[in-house]
């Protein structure tokens, strides 16, 4: 199996939905394009902030193959194949792999929790069933488990698994991640918590899955390209992905992050924000705050395009502000 290294920005791609079990293929096509023209450097499917766990086989499949389309080898698309049935992951990592995907990214099992032992025979057992080099991903605070750094060690013997996604939010955790490309220079080892990625590059990481690159995904690339070449102009941009932080704040349940960042997209015109179940959109008031932040967003930009016009005057409301809870 020919491997491909992974780097850069690869945002974790929200599903467009306009209903239950139904995608918003307009939207869809508007993101990625949106995605792609604003440089990054891949797409990343089926992952937590695409809701992946909520979707059906059927939509799942269905998602990665119009992905694939869309993206028309013009960055690498990987597929979530996470899943509490060894079998269904088995399953999509084939779809994947006919449907044209690159990569496939794995976090550990969840609802029956998994000891490290358990887990590695796991790894050790799906690996050689997959059809495409897979980034494993630790997020623990979804799936109850981590990927322990010993864990970690002993599987960079297989050479399809390529790096890490490490959403934990451990920076300590992470730099001894990095610590493992002694032992696989070719690992990739990627930072999910967007705040952090200024900081996960320093300490020797290879790039970040933001999930506000699905709203502007050219300050975060600008940024990541920045902080590589050492400019320490990065940090008014780094002010400018805090100041949109502020969208994952609002409401009181961990859905709060997928509801603000679909919830900005469909401000932003790209697609509708129809949430899988069993979560709803954000209502008026939150939908409302979401736009004030985005207006501030937009109204500090320096240097640099957001794909969108915003200007102070016009006291919170978005250019193209509903246009896509009509798409599709």
């Amino acid at each position: 199996m020919a491997q491909q290294r992974f780097s850069g920005l690869i945002p974790p791609m929200i599903t467009p939905m306009t209903g239950r079990d139904r995608l918003d293929l307009v939207g869809l096509g508007r993101l990625v394009e949106h995605l792609i023209s604003g440089g990054v450097h891949g797409l990343f499917t089926l992952g937590t902030t695409g809701e992946a766990p909520s979707l059906s086989h059927r939509l799942q499949e269905e998602l990665v193959s119009r992905t694939v389309e869309l993206a028309a080898n013009r960055v690498p698309v990987l597929v979530g194949i996470t899943d509490t049935s060894f079998v269904e992951s088995v399953r999509l990592a084939e779809h994947a792999a006919k449907s044209g995907a690159k990569g496939l990214v794995l976090s550990t099992p969840y609802y029956f929790p998994a000891g490290q032992t358990e887990l590695k025979y796991y790894v050790d057992q799906l690996i050689p069933e997959l059809p495409l080099p897979v980034m494993l991903y630790n997020i623990p605070s979804l799936t109850k488990v981590w990927f322990e750094i010993q864990t970690l060690e002993e599987l960079t013997v297989h050479p399809s698994v390529v790096g890490l996604k490490d959403s934990s939010g451990d920076l300590d955790y992470f730099q001894r991640a990095v610590g493992l490309k002694k032992l696989r220079p070719d690992w990739s080892i990627m930072i999910g918590p967007e705040a952090l990625l200024a900081r996960s590059l320093e300490l020797g990481g290879d790039g970040g899955v933001a999930g506000g690159a699905n709203l502007y995904p050219n300050l975060f690339v600008k940024l990541y390209e920045l902080v590589r070449a050492g400019d320490p102009s990065w940090h008014g941009l780094q002010s400018q992905i805090e100041g949109l932080q502020g969208i994952y704040d609002i409401g009181k349940y961990a859905s709060r992050f997928i509801k603000g960042t679909k919830c900005g997209a469909s401000l932003l015109g790209i697609c509708d924000d129809f949430m899988a179940d069993p979560f709803h959109r954000f209502r008026a008031q939150d939908r409302q705050r979401v736009r004030d932040i985005l207006c501030q967003v937009e109204a500090s930009r320096v240097g640099w395009q957001l794909g969108c016009s915003v200007s102070p005057e016009q006291n919170g409301s978005l250019d193209r502000s509903d246009a896509a809870r009509k798409s599709g």
